[in-house]
């Protein structure tokens, strides 16, 4: 168990500074609940909802569901990206209870501990999460599980005082948000790549077609410097392999190429 990041130990108090004091205000608890109808006419709640809780159980086993999986997560993704994860997985219960259960009021940080256990399952799935510190089962299947049950629950109408469809919501969200993020990263390698292919072609050839390439440059056309570079290049490439180029004098054989 990793110590507590920064913004775990943050939500953790303002989670429970909230409940604390709602518990002396029912006022500014319905104030700041979500009621799907009005979602539209009270946008704050869309947010606020996530740091209310029915109960002081509530509270405990959400929390203690943070505490575990969130320190390791926000350590994994950085304090920002692992904050978007927390409350898109939060906004992602807020629009499928919006979707599906319009007629419940929503609290709770279900939705979004929902999220960061999945972001936790995806990064570590084969790591073993001990229910109620005794059931061994591999984070994977745990969030199999929880979609399932939640998908269960939710649509046969079992236990409707849970927000299952909340729970739906955060995890459906949180996956979306990490595979669009990979998939970020990756189009930034795309790019490079497809930079590089534009100023070093030979990049993306075989060690043959490339050598064949630098061979047929014209020498003759080329300025006695550049003509003299390519000759030590090409001797280079002939006893040790063009993997021995570096990037400056492959991209300079490429532009000879051209």
């Amino acid at each position: 168990m990793m110590p507590l990041t920064p913004w775990v130990k943050r939500l953790l108090l303002a989670n429970v500074a909230v409940f604390l004091v709602t518990m002396a205000s029912p006022v500014l608890y319905r104030a700041l609940l979500l009621y799907p109808p009005l979602a539209l006419v009270r946008p704050w709640t869309l947010v606020t909802y996530m740091f209310l809780h029915g109960g002081f159980g509530h509270l405990f086993f959400n929390m203690l569901g943070l505490y575990f999986f969130g320190p390791r997560l926000e350590d994994r993704l950085d304090g920002r990206a692992f904050l978007a994860l927390y409350f898109l997985s939060g906004l992602g219960g807020a629009v499928f209870s919006f979707l599906f259960a319009r007629q419940y009021p929503v609290v709770g940080a279900s939705g979004a501990v929902y999220g960061v256990l999945l972001g936790f399952a995806m990064f570590w799935p084969r790591e073993r999460i001990y229910l109620w510190a005794i059931i061994p089962v591999e984070a994977w299947l745990l969030c199999v599980l929880l979609v399932v049950g939640s998908l269960w629950a939710g649509f046969s109408g079992s236990a409707s005082r849970t927000a299952h469809f909340a729970h739906l919501g955060g995890l459906v969200f949180a996956f979306a948000y990490l595979r669009w993020s990979e998939w970020r990263r990756g189009a930034g390698r795309r790019t490079w790549r497809k930079a590089m292919a534009v100023h070093q072609p030979s990049v993306g050839m075989s060690e043959r077609e490339a050598v064949a390439r630098w061979k047929a440059i014209g020498l003759d056309a080329l300025h006695e410097i550049n003509r003299e570079e390519v000759v030590r290049l090409l001797v280079k490439v002939e006893a040790e392999g063009a993997r021995t180029l570096t990037p400056a004098e492959r991209s300079f054989l490429d532009r000879m190429a051209r």
